[in-house]
């Protein structure tokens, strides 16, 4: 099972290149899953369905900013039900901004089999860690609460590098506000010790924007939940993505990541 996930950046810049630059990636990536943020839905265009076609069923959040930028799911496979979690959880969270966790829920084929499919956009601002704090608590017990005895894949730009604490209550090495839980983070466990920035100003997108001076972070994150003895399923890879210009072109301000998911294989 592929992930994405992907910040496409809305229609910042000039999106009719950008756009070719991203359609033609996905295509050669080929998710099964896919995690937009900052992807735009209006009653005049579909971003994501423009950029992966007729082939994906689409689960929009309903929380959108005054551009139509939100969260997105895509699925190769029928989605179910989908749930949705209001983050606006002080008022330093800005009223127009989609501040929400969507929850898709998705069978997979076998060997896989039942999926939480989960996306998450927190606060971004630098010093909003409470909110995301809060957000992640929030979010975490919205999930536990749907995920029974299925699989839990979680996705997002987290706007939170892996020391803070709102990623290190995800990867369940912190507990916040009573609450613990704990994710596998798929770059940590096939990349360890390297740093995988997905925000850098060695992004051309980066380099020309308003925060060039900053320094480079990982910020874009897939998981997948554990149980009691570890995650419920291997990662076997993970990579990031569109991290090259094409012909001059930068996909987005971000990187991308996509991980690969495996059944665990009985022991013999």
């Amino acid at each position: 099972m592929r992930v994405l996930m992907q910040n496409p950046e809305a229609l910042y810049g000039d999106w009719p290149r950008r756009r070719a630059v991203l359609a033609a990636g996905l295509d050669d990536i080929s998710p099964d899953l896919v995690a937009f943020v900052e992807s735009v839905v209006t009653d005049k265009y579909d971003q994501p369905r423009d950029l992966l076609g007729p082939d994906y069923h689409l689960a929009h959040g309903s929380a959108r900013g005054a551009d139509g930028a939100g969260i997105t799911i895509g699925s190769r496979w029928p989605i179910g039900q989908v749930h949705q979690l209001d983050l606006h959880v002080t008022p330093r969270v800005a009223p127009d901004f989609p501040a929400s966790t969507i929850v898709a829920e998705i069978d997979v084929p076998q060997p896989i089999g039942s999926v939480l499919f989960a996306c998450t956009n927190p606060s971004w601002q630098m010093p909003l860690e409470l909110e995301r704090q809060m957000q992640a608590v929030a979010s975490a017990r919205f999930i536990e609460n749907l995920a029974g005895d299925r699989h839990v894949v979680l996705a997002g730009d987290f706007d939170a590098t892996p020391e803070s604490t709102s990623m290190r209550f995800w990867r369940g090495l912190h507990a916040l506000d009573g609450v613990s839980v704990c994710y596998r983070d798929a770059w940590e466990t096939t990349h360890p010790g390297e740093p995988g920035h997905t925000f850098t100003p060695a992004n051309g997108r980066v380099l020309a924007g308003p925060v060039a001076w900053d320094v480079a972070r990982r910020i874009d994150y897939i998981m997948v939940h554990c149980g009691e003895r570890g995650p419920t399923l291997d990662v076997a890879t993970c990579e990031r993505t569109f991290e090259h210009p094409v012909d001059g072109v930068w996909a987005s301000d971000h990187f991308g990541v996509t991980a690969t998911f495996e059944a665990h294989t009985p022991a013999t």
